[in-house]
C-alpha cells in the first residue's frame, strides 16, 4: 500500500522532507495503514527485524488508547485534547469517544504535514472534531488556537492525551515542564493519558528500537519507569498506576500481547 496524496495541499507535499521517515507515518505502517512511503517502510521494517515485538506493542498502545478513552467516557469526561495525533486510522480518539458520546469532542494537535492533512480530510464533516497543524511544544499556542478554544470547554475536565509522544524529547526535565504547562492550563477534573517507549521490557528490546529510530526525522528516546513517572510528577495515578499497556485494565474478551516496551497511564490532574 502506498500513500495517496490527492489529499495533501501541494505546497505541503513540497515542503516533506523524504529523505528521512517520519514517525507518525512508520506507526501508521506497523498498524496497517496506506499514508506512509517507500522511506517509512523501510525503516519500519528495518525496526521489525530488529525487534519483531514492535508491531504488537503499537497494538498494544492501540487498545490502551481504545480502554483509556472509554474509562474517561465512563467517568463523565467527554473533552480530548490528543497531542501528537499522528495519522488517522481505525480507532482514533473521535471515533471511541464519539461512539459512546456522540457530542464527544475531539481537538487533535501534529507537526506532521500527512498527518494534519488526512485528519483535515477524514474530519470535513465532523462538527465535534478538529485538527491543528501546530508544535505541541508551543503551548500557549496550542490552546488559544480556534480549533482548541473553540472547540474546548475549559470550564468543564478535559482529558489531555500525549500517545507514544512525549519519547521524542530527550530532555527529561524540559519535557516535563512542557507537560506541566498543559496542566496549568486545565480545569479541575481534567486527567493525563499518557504511554511512552521503554527499555525496561526484556523480551521486547525498546532500547535498541530507540536507537534505530535515529534514522528518523524525530527519533524516539526510551525512558525507564521512574523517568516516565518523572513526566508525571507527584500527580495520583487512576489504579493500576504507570503499567505496561496490555497491563492497564485490560478485557478478557479482548487478545493483548503477552509483553510490551510502551509504558501506560491515566493521571488525575485537577480536584474538584
Amino acid at each position: 500500500m502506498t500513500l495517496d496524496d490527492s489529499t495533501i495541499d501541494p505546497a505541503e507535499l513540497a515542503e516533506l522532507d523524504l529523505s528521512k521517515a517520519s514517525a507518525a507515518r512508520v506507526y501508521d505502517y506497523w498498524l496497517g495503514g496506506a499514508n506512509n512511503f517507500a522511506v517509512d517502510r523501510e525503516v519500519g521494517d528495518k525496526i521489525v527485524n530488529a525487534v519483531p515485538g514492535v508491531p504488537a506493542a503499537a497494538l498494544a498502545n492501540r487498545s490502551f488508547l481504545r480502554r483509556s478513552v472509554q474509562w474517561c467516557l465512563a467517568n463523565g469526561i467527554d473533552q480530548f485534547l490528543d497531542l501528537g495525533s499522528g495519522i488517522p486510522t481505525v480507532g482514533n480518539v473521535h471515533e471511541v469517544a464519539q461512539q459512546g458520546n456522540p457530542y464527544a469532542r475531539v481537538a487533535y494537535v501534529d507537526s506532521e504535514p500527512v498527518a494534519v492533512a488526512h485528519s483535515r480530510n477524514l474530519l470535513r464533516e465532523n462538527a465535534t472534531t478538529t485538527i491543528l497543524h501546530a508544535d505541541l511544544r508551543d503551548v500557549d499556542e496550542v490552546c488559544a488556537a480556534q480549533e482548541v478554544e473553540g472547540l474546548l470547554d475549559f470550564d468543564r475536565p478535559i482529558a489531555l492525551l500525549t500517545l507514544l509522544v512525549l519519547q521524542y524529547f530527550p530532555d527529561t526535565g524540559h519535557t516535563a515542564e512542557i507537560v506541566r504547562r498543559y496542566w496549568e492550563k486545565l480545569p479541575p477534573g481534567s486527567v493525563h493519558i499518557l504511554s511512552h517507549v521503554t527499555d525496561d521490557e526484556p523480551a521486547i528490546d525498546g532500547g535498541e528500537a530507540a536507537r534505530l529510530s535515529q534514522a528518523m526525522a524525530t527519533p524516539t528516546y526510551a525512558r525507564t519507569h521512574a523517568e516516565v513517572r518523572t513526566l508525571l510528577g507527584d500527580a495520583p495515578l487512576v489504579d493500576p498506576g504507570l503499567v505496561f499497556a496490555q497491563q492497564w485494565r485490560p478485557e478478557a474478551s479482548n487478545f493483548e500481547p503477552q509483553h510490551s516496551c510502551v509504558y501506560t497511564a491515566i493521571a488525575r490532574i485537577g480536584t474538584e
